[in-house]
């Protein structure tokens, strides 16, 4: 039996696909029964747990061979991430006490950065679960190509790609959703032993100034990099509605500088640039 947490998300929806789609049985863990409908149908069994509620949690991992991990998202998080901490310390507890047999987590590139940022999130979730006395595999991605997703009604509408990521000519890691789900199916089938990491990023490291041009051929329409002023950034988030900036402008300096960054030699993916922007246009 192969767990999945965050399975109504992009690479946990790929894993899940993935694992079905070579005959194994999958378990999905969703908030709300309405929405493991859908997996049912695939043929899933459906287990629901909130990640606030450790029973809950250590009842869907019973019997697990393997569980995929993934924490909920928290792009605004309170100082020194309380939330997320006691998100993990259900998870340890949940994992302790069912005991499968291996355990994957989506982890981030730069999560051994020792400057903190947004992604120290995954880096307390590493040093956590880390513990645990099971085979462990952190799989790092690198910055996600589906998060172009925001820069594509601007492009459309105005020819501008406005980018976070400076200067404008510095190539980023970025990787596909779908490949990030294939190997983490992959990683959940392999017997190990211990803590391992697993480094993954995309075919090439891309600049913003890639990026517009890609998107641009997909629109059919010129599409200009604009660097977002970095002294800018705080006004805008608060006024998007964010209340702890912070973390975020401090990661966005992290792969601006180059301090978040992968710690070894990545394995490469397949998906390039162009199919996953396209599939995206397509779909907005």
């Amino acid at each position: 039996m192969y767990v999945i947490t965050g399975i109504t998300g992009q690479v946990a929806s790929a894993l899940a696909r993935n694992l079905l789609a070579a005959g194994k049985e999958v378990r999905a863990v969703v908030r709300d029964a309405a929405k493991g409908e859908t997996w049912q149908a695939q043929g899933c069994s459906v287990a629901v747990a909130d990640m606030q509620d450790r029973v809950a949690l250590t009842r869907a991992f019973q019997g697990a061979t393997a569980v995929f991990v993934l924490l909920p998202p928290n792009f605004d998080p309170r100082p020194d991430f309380p939330e997320t901490r006691a998100i993990l310390a259900n998870l340890h507890a949940a994992l302790l006490a069912s005991h499968p047999e291996r355990v994957v987590c989506l982890s981030t590139v730069g999560a051994q950065a020792s400057h903190p940022n947004l992604l120290s999130q995954l880096a307390e979730m590493e040093h956590v679960l880390g513990q645990l006395p099971v085979p462990i595999t952190f799989l790092r991605a690198a910055w996600f190509m589906e998060n172009s997703l925001w820069d594509i009604a601007p492009a459309r509408e105005h020819g501008v790609l406005y980018s976070f990521l400076q200067p404008l000519d510095k190539p980023v890691h970025m990787v596909a959703t779908a490949d990030v789900g294939r190997a983490a199916a992959q990683l959940l089938q392999e017997p190990w032993e211990g803590v391992r990491v697993v480094e993954l990023t995309g075919p090439q490291a891309i600049s913003p100034l890639q990026l517009a041009a890609t998107l641009g051929q997909v629109l059919g329409r010129e599409v200009k990099a604009q660097a977002v002023p970095r002294d800018s950034w705080e006004a805008l988030f608060l006024e998007q509605g964010m209340q702890n900036p912070l973390p975020r402008m401090q990661m966005l300096d992290g792969f601006n500088a180059g301090w978040i960054d992968f710690e070894g030699t990545p394995r490469q993916a397949r998906t390039d640039l162009q199919t996953v922007l396209a599939g995206l246009v397509e779909r907005s």
